[in-house]
């Protein structure tokens, strides 16, 4: 995609950038308080439409992704627990940390993220 194409001279763009940080922040936070996991989704989805047709569109999917497929392999992991719940775990805590991380160095770099 074009990024110059999602980036509106609006004053909002700075607004939504920290609303972006704070899910982020939140997400990183889920590893010490696990309830800051669900306050991230919930924030990403009140606050979807204030990005729609911008660059910070893509993090908000980057995030909602990573919430719902750490959720789904978690969930797998506490069904398997007895076979191999414990590799699964741990692939999905490397997993969500990766995403964590290159979203936060991607957005702090201006960059879209490619979903």
């Amino acid at each position: 995609m074009n990024q110059e194409l999602f980036r509106p001279n609006d004053r909002n763009i700075g607004s939504a950038k920290k609303i972006t940080i704070i899910v982020y922040a939140l997400q990183a936070a889920s590893f010490f308080i696990g309830i800051t996991f669900l306050i991230a989704i919930i924030i990403n989805y009140v606050k979807k439409e204030d990005v729609q047709g911008t660059w910070l569109a893509s993090h908000f999917r980057w995030q909602i992704r990573t919430f719902w497929f750490s959720i789904l392999w978690n969930f797998i992991g506490v069904i398997t627990v007895f076979t191999i719940g414990y590799p699964i775990f741990i692939l999905t805590l490397v997993w969500t940390i990766y995403r964590i991380v290159k979203g936060w160095v991607r957005l702090a770099d201006e960059k879209e993220m490619y979903v």
